[in-house]
């Protein structure tokens, strides 16, 4: 554990960013997964009513920096491309 106050604030804003880190993640996460099971189940009506939305999240991800732009991009392309092929 640090001494230095400065450092105690910044252990502090680390767990904080962590944690909003992790949920915004596993939100994306959730979101592409509800993308990928319509697409399983064959439904493209109900993908496309999603995909939106994880696009959405995928994009809030990399404005903060969470993952890659580029990772972002694939994730995209690849469902959109999951889902022309249905």
């Amino acid at each position: 554990m640090p001494n230095i106050k400065s450092a105690k604030k910044r252990v502090k804003t680390a767990q904080r960013n962590a944690l909003r880190n992790t949920n915004m993640r596993s939100a994306m996460r959730t979101a592409i997964r509800a993308v990928r099971e319509a697409i399983q189940a064959g439904d493209s009506a109900a993908a496309l009513a999603k995909l939106p939305a994880a696009f959405s999240r995928i994009d809030k991800a990399v404005k903060r920096k969470i993952i890659h732009r580029n990772a972002a991009a694939r994730y995209k392309s690849r469902l959109a491309a999951k889902i022309k092929a249905i």
